[in-house]
């Protein structure tokens, strides 16, 4: 992710937990990478223009940012699975 998606996502996720100040935007510049990184890693999908996989990374840096990550798979799992088959089943089926 370039700086630009970093801190366009940053705005986003201020927006929605209403965080005002400035003083943890490094913090949670990291958060949101490492959460850019962690539903790559669950979905195959890297493109933060897709709605969904914006709206995982988001969800997941909120969990990471209430000390609640554990729960954040479990929680989540169907619109995963269903992201990860879209971006697998966008290749095509090579074995027939």
């Amino acid at each position: 992710m370039n700086d630009n998606q970093v801190k366009s996502l940053l705005t986003e996720f201020k927006a929605r937990m209403s965080i005002y100040h400035s003083s943890e935007d490094a913090e949670l510049k990291n958060m949101l990478q490492a959460s850019y990184d962690a539903v790559n890693r669950m979905t195959g999908v890297s493109d933060i223009t897709n709605n969904q996989f914006k709206e995982l990374v988001i969800e997941r840096t909120r969990y990471v940012y209430n000390d609640q990550a554990e729960f954040f798979e479990d929680n989540f799992l169907s619109t995963i699975i269903g992201l990860n088959l879209q971006a697998y089943g966008e290749g095509g089926d090579d074995n027939g």
